[in-house]
């Protein structure tokens, strides 16, 4: 590509960064990409060009050279060797050279892909990447408190990562990079999974699912977790595995004694009120509270006891109170 210019091909200047280089070529890449522009091939010969122009303005070495002997960059060692004085047409043998472009063949190309958008190809490389455990996934998974007490399931839609079907996972179509994957030839997709939520699960807890994250790279795929954030209850509170609930109970019952209902999350069961209990007294039912996640066993249900004063009282209730008042102040 001898006498062009890779600064005004990729439309930078001269002392253009690193990140401003690959950002133009980026943009130009995919305008000018053959699959972009089928059967155009003026498109094809500025992509070419682009690539050679990005091929040694983003190598360091490559663009100290290319700044120091300009098109003449390629020879710059034969330069150094025979002290600055000879011409580089008497040291360079372009019978054994082949033309200028074999020096940019379709591996660099590839490679430029491969630097920019962390493409691993396959087939084509020169040399082979080693295997890759796939990445650990993780998807958040909002449960019902009534679900972590039974355990439940989920149909998860995951992004996921596989072959690119245009280029069937090398990266390259007819010798240029892939445009459907921009080289790297792995593609998106969304995928369906159904997984199971075990019961126990609190705020936080983290579910390993093997073998479902990421795609490997000639390695295992890598593993899910599912995060797990639980809803808050109307009626229940939970503190590790033990659960608390308010229990209303009638002023007559609380004095007298008798029974009240109390509620769990897996029905309702009769507890005994003592007489003359107290406001706020608790009670504790064991094994009622939620399921350890690693045993079979269960913490506890304490209900606590709120009294509920009678309302609306009829003449004849406020008598009776009025006469247990006169008993207590006479006692």
């Amino acid at each position: 590509m001898a006498g062009k210019d890779y600064y005004r091909i990729l439309g930078v200047n001269k002392g253009a960064s690193e990140r401003e280089i690959k950002r133009a070529y980026r943009g130009l890449a995919r305008k000018h990409h053959p699959d972009v522009n089928p059967g155009d091939k003026s498109a094809e010969t500025r992509f070419k060009e682009i690539n050679e122009a990005y091929e040694v303005l983003s190598d360091k070495e490559k663009r100290k050279k290319y700044d120091q002997y300009g098109d003449q960059w390629q020879y710059a060692d034969q330069f150094a060797g025979a002290g600055g004085q000879h011409s580089p047409f008497r040291v360079f043998d372009f019978g054994q050279a082949g033309d200028t472009a074999s020096h940019f063949g379709e591996g660099d190309l590839g490679s430029l892909f491969d630097k920019l958008f962390g493409g691993v190809r396959t087939g084509t490389s020169r040399r082979q990447a080693p295997p890759r455990r796939g990445r650990g996934i993780e998807h958040p998974v909002e449960v019902t408190l009534e679900e972590s007490y039974h355990g439940a399931t989920r149909l998860l839609s995951l992004g996921a990562e596989e072959p690119c079907s245009s280029c069937r996972g090398t990266g390259r179509i007819q010798n240029v990079p892939c445009s459907a994957c921009l080289g790297s030839g792995v593609a998106s997709r969304v995928k369906r999974l159904e997984v199971k939520i075990p019961a126990g699960v609190r705020n936080g807890s983290r579910i390993r699912i093997a073998g479902k994250g990421g795609q490997g790279y000639g390695g295992p795929s890598g593993d899910l977790y599912l995060v797990v954030s639980v809803k808050p209850h109307r009626l229940f509170e939970r503190r590790g595995d033990n659960l608390y609930v308010e229990v209303e109970v009638p002023l007559t019952v609380a004095v007298l004694g008798g029974e009240v209902q109390v509620p769990t999350l897996k029905g309702k069961l009769a507890l005994k009120i003592p007489p003359e209990t107290q406001n706020g007294r608790i009670f504790r039912l064991s094994g009622q509270g939620m399921p350890h996640l690693s045993n079979s066993s269960r913490g506890d249900l304490l209900a606590k006891v709120s009294v509920v004063l009678p309302a609306r009282l009829s003449a004849e209730e406020k008598k009776l109170f009025e006469q247990f008042r006169q008993l207590r102040s006479n006692s």
